[in-house]
C-alpha cells in the first residue's frame, strides 16, 4: 500500500486531521504517502486540493484517502462532493451527534484560536516554552520553584525533547539536568534539585540504544562507548531508586506516551481542564 496517497486537508493548520488520522492508520500495516493541506479556507483552494486528491488517484489508480476537518459548508461541500476518494469528514461525524445531545448548534469556527494575543491559554504555553529552553541540560538552576517538573537523566535519554514537548503541548514548566559521573561518584542527585525532588522524574534509556545514539554526535568516544553507557545507565537507575524518584525507560516509548507518564504521575491535574 505505499504506492497510495492519504490527504490531511483542514482549514486550520491540519494538525489535528493528522493526528487523529495517524492516530487510526497506526492500526494498519500499511506506510502509504501522507500529504497535508492546511487553511484551504476558499473555494479556490478547496477546487485545487480536489484537483491534487483526483491526479493521485489516476496516477496510483486507488483511492486516495482523505482526512478532512473542514468548518465551512461550502468548502465541505466541494471538497465532499469532487473528490474521488475516500473522504472521512472528521469533524461532522461526531459535532452533528453531539449538536443532537446538547440542543445546541456549533460555532462552526475555523481553527483553534480565534485570537491567540487573547488566549491565556496560548500565552501560558509561550511562557513554558521560554522557562524550559532557559533551563534545558542543566543551564539554569534558578527559578527551579517555579518548574512544574524537572526531569533527570543521563545525557541523550530524552530529556529535551520531552521537555519541549511538555511546553509546547501542555503549557508544563519543565527543567531538566543531566545526571553525570561526579553526581554519581557523591551518590546523590545535584544539591540545586534535593528541595524539589518531589517535582522530579527520572528517564532511562536501554544502554545499546544511548550508545547507538551517542556515536551519532560523538564517534568512538569514551562518551559514547557501550561499556561507559552501561555504567551510566546503571548508577542513574540506582540512583533514582535511592531517591525515591519516579522514573520510565524512553528506549521503546514516544514522547508522547513519556509526557502523558509523567502528567499522570506529577500532574495529573492538566489532565484536566
Amino acid at each position: 500500500m505505499t504506492n497510495r496517497t492519504v490527504f490531511f486537508v483542514s482549514d486550520g493548520t491540519g494538525i489535528t486531521a493528522e493526528t487523529f488520522g495517524n492516530s487510526i492508520l497506526n492500526q494498519f500495516a500499511a506506510k502509504p504517502r501522507h500529504v497535508r493541506r492546511p487553511f484551504i479556507d476558499t473555494p479556490d483552494k478547496a477546487h485545487q486540493v480536489v484537483r491534487e486528491i483526483n491526479h493521485a488517484g489516476e496516477v496510483e489508480g486507488k483511492k486516495p484517502i482523505v482526512f478532512i476537518t473542514l468548518v465551512d459548508r461550502e468548502i465541505l461541500g466541494i471538497v465532499k462532493g469532487s473528490a474521488k476518494g475516500l473522504v472521512l469528514d472528521m469533524f461532522n461525524t461526531f459535532i452533528e451527534p453531539l449538536e443532537a445531545e446538547f440542543g445546541i448548534t456549533s460555532n462552526h469556527r475555523v481553527g483553534r484560536f480565534t485570537d491567540v494575543s487573547k488566549s491565556q491559554e496560548y500565552t501560558d504555553r509561550i511562557e513554558a516554552i521560554n522557562y524550559s529552553l532557559a533551563h534545558d541540560d542543566g543551564q539554569s538552576s534558578k527559578n527551579l520553584a517555579s518548574a512544574d517538573v524537572i526531569l533527570v537523566g543521563v545525557s541523550r535519554s530524552g530529556k529535551t525533547p520531552t521537555s519541549l514537548y511538555l511546553a509546547m503541548q501542555h503549557g508544563i514548566k519543565a527543567a531538566n539536568y543531566p545526571l553525570i559521573p561526579e553526581d554519581f561518584d557523591r551518590g546523590q542527585i545535584p544539591s540545586m534539585l534535593a528541595p524539589y525532588k518531589k517535582k522530579c522524574f527520572g528517564l532511562t534509556i536501554d544502554p545499546a540504544r544511548l550508545s547507538q545514539i551517542r556515536n551519532e554526535r560523538r564517534p568512538d568516544s569514551k562518551y559514547a562507548s557501550l561499556e561507559n553507557c552501561k555504567h551510566e545507565v546503571k548508577e542513574a537507575e540506582a540512583m533514582m531508586r535511592r531517591e525515591n524518584i519516579g522514573w520510565l525507560s524512553s528506549t521503546h516509548k514516544s514522547i508522547e506516551e513519556i509526557a502523558t507518564t509523567i502528567l499522570r504521575d506529577l500532574r495529573p491535574d492538566r489532565l484536566m481542564y
